[in-house]
């Protein structure tokens, strides 16, 4: 896929009231790995070359505070900053920083922004990234994608698709899909009330890990929320949990790869038969307990 602008979903950071008990748990059950730590953040990898893919801040509640793009090259950082500041921006972006150097581990080149709904973007490139592990059963390998609740989507989209370089994949009656890379969708936005976290996804390597590592967690005493399924647009497996303080969190795998010639899907193109949340049909919809985590986590404010 050509792309002129942001080529990567890197990396989420999460605002914790317990940093010690998220930092165990996402360690341990959910199968990721400490990279980098500070007095007040723990910053933990995949099996993926990322430096980070998750960031765990100490905070006062439980929020959304960042995502993190990633772009090729500091020439595509400075571009996509222009086009966020210039005469033709059109003010789709607020609380633009410069482009310079980023502070804590992995370091970098970027600037942050907030969108028209108050949610921080990061953009970098140049990050101290590390050696592939390759993957490995029950252990994510990166971000797959974030489902953000938007009381504008369109609106939230289009800043996304006409200042940094993402394309529209499939548009449902309730989703916007994008996509920056071959993958199906790295940012999605859910049609709602409010600008909330609906959830994060992490992609494992295949099915089998999908379902070795929901196993995992229910032996751990983490229920499956919904799934194990397939979903309609991107064609992924899924597996969706709650993570501490709340947070929707989603395995999954075999995403649905993008080529030039791949057809814009809209909402007549994707409703499933009566009674059916998925392609398969077997699992049960989202329970209770995860269509309330997938609206309680708000973006933090002057994070």
């Amino acid at each position: 896929m050509k792309n002129s602008g942001v080529s990567a979903l890197r990396s989420v950071e999460i605002g914790v009231r317990d940093l010690e008990a998220a930092t165990a748990f996402y360690t341990g059950a959910w199968g990721l790995e400490l990279a980098a730590e500070t007095a007040e953040a723990r910053y933990l990898r995949g099996t993926g070359p990322y430096h980070h893919i998750l960031v765990l801040r100490r905070h006062d509640k439980a929020e959304m505070i960042e995502i993190t793009l990633g772009a090729p090259d500091r020439a595509t950082v400075d571009a996509l900053h222009k086009g966020l500041t210039g005469p033709d921006s059109g003010g789709a972006a607020s609380e633009v920083t410069a482009p310079g150097p980023l502070d804590g581990p992995g370091g970098g080149y970027g600037f942050r922004f907030r969108d028209s709904e108050a949610r921080r973007f990061t953009v970098v490139c140049e990050v101290a990234d590390g050696k592939d592990l390759g993957d490995r059963p029950n252990r994510p390998r990166k971000l797959s994608h974030v489902v953000l609740n938007s009381a504008d989507a369109e609106k939230s989209a289009a800043l996304l698709i006409d200042k940094l370089g993402f394309s529209l994949r499939d548009r449902t009656r309730m989703f916007n899909f994008l996509g920056c890379n071959s993958d199906h969708h790295s940012i999605a936005f859910a049609y709602a009330k409010d600008a909330t976290l609906n959830h994060i996804a992490f992609e494992m390597p295949d099915l089998e890990s999908v379902m070795r590592g929901a196993g995992n967690l229910r032996d751990a005493g983490h229920p499956i929320e919904w799934g194990v399924g397939r979903h309609g647009p991107g064609n992924n497996v899924f597996a969706y949990f709650i993570g501490p303080e709340d947070f929707a969190i989603e395995y999954t795998a075999e995403v649905f790869q993008v080529g030039d010639a791949y057809k814009v899907g809209m909402p007549d193109d994707w409703k499933w038969p009566p009674g059916r949340v998925d392609h398969w049909g077997i699992s049960a919809p989202p329970s209770d307990r995860l269509k309330d985590a997938q609206t309680r986590i708000r973006f933090a404010e002057g994070a």
